[in-house]
């Protein structure tokens, strides 16, 4: 039965994004530089979501790991659909960078 539901719903099991980063995932801040300038996760590159297709040479290798992280998660969920249809195959929506941030330190 569970089978079944997880087979329709799609539920995948949870994402460990600590591991991810430790890993070596980048982490990809695609607010505007003037909020990335307020806040964000050390290490993390910033590249703001309407420049994204524009920027994609600063993300070579097109098989690393890629976090994408925002205000909300909707413009990271945008990026990640970006870089999937432009052959990025390792891409999680990390959501929003204070809870991706939360994720990853604790």
């Amino acid at each position: 039965m569970f089978k079944l539901i997880n087979k329709i719903f799609g539920s995948k099991p949870a994402v460990d994004f600590s591991e991810l980063v430790k890993s070596g995932a980048v982490i990809l801040d695609v607010r505007t530089k003037g909020e990335y300038a307020s806040g964000h996760i050390k290490g993390s590159l910033n590249i703001p979501v309407e420049q994204l297709g524009s920027n994609l040479s600063k993300l070579k290798n097109k098989n690393n790991v890629i976090i994408t992280c925002c205000a909300s998660g909707m413009r990271s969920a945008s990026a990640k659909g970006l870089l999937t249809s432009k052959g990025y195959t390792n891409v999680y929506n990390g959501g929003s960078w204070s809870s991706l941030e939360k994720k990853i330190n604790y």
